[in-house]
């Protein structure tokens, strides 16, 4: 039967295409939902993207039509009509001022003018969806663009693989030892622990590359990056790929006080100044909303990008030993650079170590935005918490960085890790477990 679907406006500024998603059934743009679009128009982040998008979108079916009385979307597909309310509908209690009453209204309105048809209120707004429910409104979720069901699946770049106890010895022996498709589906430059099939404590590290090549033995790093020696195994996997001149593209996701971001400085660090592979450490991180202008107060562009920065500043201070004067140094000649994601299109970075702190704020069109900057003899990283999510119309499986995450890890320019435990301090790895 062919059902009626109310969008939202937070469905539009998620997807401008999302009008030819429901099939051959009718879609319904409350009035209001055109007032709440404008106001984002103006923004140079992904939802001004979408809003200005979905107003091409209307402008091109209004051309094709009249939008009151209703234009078919495309061949095969429903009506697009955009509609208004009948006041009398609007629920006792509700205020009217209210953008999502009036959407509400527009709902209960055209089930009464349409009662033998099925009207569902499409939003992504929870409290949207409890009120819609309260007035007996049919509703559904927008099913925006996960890159996976569920954020437990995101890849995590490593794998535990049961091999015969010999394998393990020929392995510290220096064999070479390779996998074939029959052993099961690795990614290029995924870390998998061996365990001996007759002893688990028997195990070994390794890093797969492809099926083609031998796998490579991960070795701790002896000697100090910049002051900073990895605890932990995930810590390890992040410095082998953080260190690895043919890994271009390095996702690090985990939660606070894991130590991502304070080794891909230390990283950068000792490849710009130390190893000199690069030329410059770029590190930036989204401000949120990313895109919205800093602003014309003064000061220069490192100073107004200074606040969204402190945690960075941070973990550069303790590398460099609280040597202020060095930092500040190291600011002034450019080898050091804040940069701000706002004005990144249209550059092409090359011979930089970039980092792109907290990008799980970042949309797929953000994240597009910015690896695509990316020139000669570049490296970037992008780190994340992807259950720290500052954007309402981001979750852990839409947002930039979990797509970043799943869609390189068939690629071997990219290598990702997650990081499980924290190392900031007991204060503060005990508070992530128990509060």
């Amino acid at each position: 039967m062919k059902k009626t679907y109310i969008l939202d406006t937070n469905v539009f500024l998620t997807n401008a295409n999302s009008v030819y998603e429901f099939r051959n059934n009718d879609i319904i743009v409350p009035l209001k939902v055109l007032d709440e679009i404008d106001k984002h128009k103006k923004r140079q982040d992904g939802v001004g993207l979408n809003a200005r998008s979905i107003i091409r979108v209307l402008d091109d079916l209004r051309s094709k039509g009249n939008l009151h009385k209703g234009v078919r979307i495309a061949r095969g597909k429903g009506i697009l009509s955009v509609r208004g309310y009948d006041l009398e509908d609007l629920p006792v209690g509700c205020d009217i001022e209210s953008a999502d009453n009036e959407i509400l209204t527009t709902a209960l309105t055209e089930m009464k003018k349409n009662p033998k048809r099925k009207v569902i209120l499409v939003t992504r707004d929870i409290n949207m969806r409890v009120k819609c429910d309260s007035l007996e409104i049919k509703t559904e979720d927008y099913a925006t663009n996960k890159v996976v069901a569920d954020e437990k699946h995101l890849f995590t770049g490593f794998k535990k693989h049961l091999v015969d106890d010999q394998l393990i010895d020929q392995f510290y022996d220096g064999e070479h030892i390779f996998f074939d498709k029959e052993d099961g589906k690795f990614f290029p430059n995924q870390f998998v622990m061996l365990v001996s099939n007759s002893n688990e404590k028997k195990s070994a590290l390794a890093r797969f590359v492809n099926y083609e090549s031998k796998l490579e033995k991960v070795v701790e790093t002896r000697e100090a990056v910049w002051g900073l020696k990895p605890r932990n195994k995930e810590q390890t996997f992040a410095l082998d790929l953080l260190n690895d001149p043919s890994v271009p593209i390095v996702t690090l996701v985990g939660k606070a006080g894991c130590g991502k971001t304070l080794l891909a400085i230390a990283a950068g660090l000792d490849q710009v100044l130390e190893k000199d592979m690069f030329k410059k450490l770029i590190v930036s991180r989204p401000v949120q909303p990313l895109g919205k202008d800093i602003g014309y107060l003064p000061g220069t562009m490192e100073e107004k990008m200074r606040p969204w920065l402190m945690p960075i500043q941070d973990n550069i201070d303790f590398l460099l030993n609280g040597k202020s004067k060095s930092m500040e140094m190291f600011f002034e000649d450019g080898t050091i650079q804040i940069e701000a994601l706002t004005y990144i299109r249209g550059r092409s970075i090359s011979n930089a170590f970039v980092i792109i702190d907290e990008a799980q704020n970042l949309t797929m069109h953000e994240l597009k935005t910015i690896i695509t900057r990316v020139g000669e003899n570049t490296k970037i990283v992008l780190t994340g918490d992807v259950e720290q999510i500052d954007s309402v119309y981001l979750d852990a499986t839409s947002n930039g960085l979990s797509y970043a995450v799943e869609k390189f890890k068939h690629h071997g320019l990219s290598g990702h890790v997650t990081l499980l435990k924290g190392e900031r301090s007991k204060v503060a790895t005990l508070a992530s477990k128990i509060l």
